[in-house]
């Protein structure tokens, strides 16, 4: 797992927090529409149903409760950037998570249960505390920031599976991209290409030649979604170039080998 030897971004924990329940909410209020018909749709993440994944949703929503409720750890072992490279360690615990929690009852009352749970809890937590997650101690504030990459990615594959629009929260869509964009550059540490993700992202990476005035000779230029999609193996490097959802211009602009990042 490559270090987090970056400085962090900064994160405001306020602006996180109405994040995360903004677009709970907007996924909560598509939930409460679908019928047994669109609960049994395929989703493009292996043989999901719509309905593991709306219960997805909620389960890691949820866990924000769940880890508040538990002993606070001594120490934190977990950094923020240190979060998208220890995810696909978990992969088939996940999965098996998901299935069981799916059988807690409807996804509308599993969705009802884990607002009322923040609802309770969250509000008088402090951004400092640290909370018991999968993976470590971790601090409430950064664990909150990756809640905002699993609603909007998983939001995404909401849409694509059901036609569905679900809105997709500006500072959600914004912390979500920004940790992805900063976990590339700790992947492919350097300042040899400049990738863009407007209006939210501006990452240096891939070892080279540094540039420090003009123009930069390799840069990357996708949209939010594009990026997130990219960063999460949705879409793959090739197919976005094909489709010019993605500009790569210079001979380390090629980023097709450090993607997918989230796992």
């Amino acid at each position: 797992m490559p270090p987090a030897r970056k400085r962090l971004r900064a994160y405001d924990p306020a602006t996180t927090r109405a994040a995360v329940l903004a677009q709970f909410g907007q996924v909560r209020q598509a939930v409460d529409t679908l019928t047994e018909e669109q609960f049994a749709l395929p989703t493009r993440l292996g043989d999901w149903t719509v309905r593991e994944l709306t219960a997805h949703i909620a389960m890691v929503s949820g866990l924000v409760a769940r880890y508040l409720r538990l002993p606070e750890p001594e120490e934190q072992d977990l950094a923020l950037l240190d979060w998208p490279f220890a995810t696909v360690t978990a992969a088939d615990r996940v999965d098996e998570d998901t299935r069981a929690f799916a059988d807690g009852g409807s996804v509308v009352e599993l969705f009802a249960r884990t607002a009322a749970d923040l609802e309770e809890l969250l509000p008088a937590a402090s951004a400092e505390r640290l909370v018991p997650m999968r993976f470590g101690g971790m601090r409430l504030g950064d664990f909150m920031v990756t809640r905002t990459v699993e609603l909007i990615v998983h939001t995404d594959d909401l849409n694509a599976a059901t036609g569905l629009d679900v809105r997709y929260d500006r500072r959600a869509l914004a912390a979500c991209t920004r940790l992805l964009a900063d976990a590339l550059a700790v992947k492919a540490p350097g300042a040899s290409t400049e990738v863009r993700i407007p209006p939210f992202a501006v990452v240096q990476c891939v070892e080279g030649p540094r540039h420090t005035r003009g123009t930069p000779p390799n840069v990357v230029e996708a949209d939010p979604l594009t990026w997130i999609r990219l960063a999460t193996g949705r879409t793959g490097w090739g197919d976005a170039l094909e489709s010019a959802k993605v500009s790569a211009s210079g001979e380390r602009a090629d980023l097709g080998a450090l993607l997918p990042i989230l796992g």
